[in-house]
């Protein structure tokens, strides 16, 4: 095989199911499809849907929440620079820490990493909800962005627990929960801000809720993320039992059974033997002073399959899908950011005027239109267009998504209000929106299909993720920054980062058929 020892089925998935490098027709697997591992992908889902929740519940009142903390001065065009420079520091912390994280759970093992994540992100977002000025919502969204770091790491459980038959569906799934979170946050971030005015005779009295308008929305998202610990301290396995950690555990292990049996067979002599299990001077033979050295010192521990050098991640088809999931991620993150901020800025000066509940009832009702479509279609899709095909269409949909901007707010103007036309095409951003959605799960299929081997399946994860939350970091910063310069200064009619992002996207689209018509062995 290739040079990283990957097994043939790796390969197989592809050429079996995908040759599509005619473009045309569909391809009959030849290969039963294994039944999907339904608890450990319940487990992997559940720890994964945090981030979606606790990335984009803010957002429905993030603009408002920063002319709260009064950092703008009451000039409302400069919300953008503020609010974009929180949205971005998520990401880029997530960058800062992600390959460090894959790193560590091939060193250490998949669950221990993913158990720390839910912890780390119930405590950052109920510090953020807290926050009245803005410093402090900094901070805390930098460390939201640290415990969400080990995403990359359930993809690569994702990816060891699969195989060349039911991958593709998996992947699908993974892309049900992330449409399922970034459906739910903007719906629990506009529906539950000041509960005491929307509420005030329920919550109205309740003093934490007045002083804190934006508490309750990032209380529900800390309590989704948490409730995701206990389940997989109990029911996530590990799947990289070879991690240095794991085998220490399960050398401890059989010294204790070990020394447990050795104690009822010799019972009966009061010397034993020095070849004998139990050890002179240790109360537990693994205790003991030659056998303490096989868990204190990892020169004894020779791993089954190391990790391939930095080299063997520098394949074409692998730095091309890194490339184009690097365009992916930043196009995705500038329109996400663009779209709650032209949503609520005024109509006057280029937006909707739109308060954070109806930003967030738009984006929940299309976000679950697009769980169905992603649980019920992407599979198919790749199965039959493959994962190259799926993802030129996807990431084209968003000539549709930035380009509907400039026409919603020339008609918002014309009428001076949201109206049926302005509706229309929200209705067709929207929509164009689900299909990007299908972008995410094909190229993480390729990610595991150019991986350069098993062993390095965390680490080229980890790297993807690295580079996805990278542009994440400064896309936002970017996008609202131009948004506000573009408006201040009414540079092409306050339209300019409008034209800016569609010259990205036409980039983008160009290097998405760059990519490979079929993987092939680095």
């Amino acid at each position: 095989m290739s040079t990283g020892g990957r097994e043939e089925t790796d390969v197989a998935y592809f050429q079996d199911d995908f040759d599509n490098s005619s473009g045309s027709g569909s391809v009959t697997p030849k290969e039963k499809r294994t039944p999907l591992p339904k608890v450990q992908l319940f487990v992997l889902f559940l720890i994964q849907f945090a981030e979606p929740i606790t990335a984009t519940v803010i957002y429905p009142f993030v603009n408002q929440f920063v002319r709260d903390t009064g950092i703008i001065g009451g000039d409302e065009r400069k919300t953008g620079y503020y609010a974009g420079i929180i949205e971005s520091l998520f990401f880029l912390a997530e960058t800062l820490t992600v390959f460090q994280w894959g790193w560590l759970s091939d060193r250490y093992g998949r669950k221990p990493i993913l158990l720390l994540g839910p912890l780390g992100l119930t405590f950052a977002m109920l510090c953020f909800g807290l926050s009245t000025t803005f410093w402090p919502l900094v901070a805390y969204r930098c460390m939201q962005g640290i415990f969400n770091g080990n995403i990359g790491v359930s993809k690569t459980v994702l990816g060891e627990i699969t195989d060349s038959s039911n991958i593709a569906d998996a992947f699908a799934l993974i892309q049900l929960m992330w449409t399922s979170g970034i459906t739910i946050g903007p719906i629990l971030g506009g529906l539950l801000s000041n509960p005491a005015e929307r509420w005030p005779g329920i919550l109205g009295k309740i003093r934490l809720f007045q002083d804190h308008p934006y508490f309750l929305p990032c209380a529900a998202a800390s309590l989704l993320a948490f409730s995701a610990f206990p389940i997989s301290l109990i029911a996530l396995k590990e799947t990289l039992p070879d991690a240095a950690g794991w085998r220490h555990l399960a050398d401890v292990k059989r010294r204790i059974m070990r020394w447990t049996s050795c104690s009822k067979e010799k019972s009966t002599p009061l010397i034993g033997s020095p070849t004998e299990c139990c050890n002179y001077g240790s109360t537990l033979p693994f205790l003991s002073e030659g056998s303490l050295s096989v868990i204190s010192s990892e020169s004894t521990v020779t791993p089954t399959s190391q990790p391939p050098p930095f080299q063997a991640f520098l394949n074409r088809p692998l730095l091309m899908a890194f490339l184009n999931y690097g365009f992916l991620a930043f196009t995705d993150m500038s329109h996400a950011a663009l779209l709650p901020l032209m949503y609520s800025t005024s109509i006057p000066l280029g937006g909707l005027g739109l308060d954070p509940f109806r930003i967030g009832t738009a984006l929940g009702a299309f976000g679950f239109f697009n769980a169905f479509v992603q649980i019920n279609f992407l599979g198919r899709l790749i199965r039959h267009f493959g994962p190259r095909g799926v993802y030129m269409v996807a990431y084209a949909s968003f000539l549709i998504c930035i380009g509907s901007y400039p026409i919603m707010s020339y008609f918002a103007k014309r009428a001076g209000k949201v109206d049926g036309i302005v509706a229309a095409i929200m209705t067709i951003q929207l929509t164009f929106q689900i299909t990007i959605s299908m972008a995410y799960g094909s190229i993480q299929i390729m990610f595991v299909e150019y991986a350069p081997g098993k062993a390095a399946l965390g680490s080229t994860n980890g790297i993807g993720q690295m580079i996805a939350s990278g542009m994440r970091s400064f896309a936002p910063t970017i996008a609202s920054s131009l948004f506000s310069v573009s408006l201040q200064h009414k540079l092409v009619g306050g339209y300019m980062v409008y034209y800016i992002l569609l010259g990205i996207i036409i980039v983008g689209m160009r290097l998405s058929v760059l990519l490979p018509t079929r993987p092939q062995t680095p």
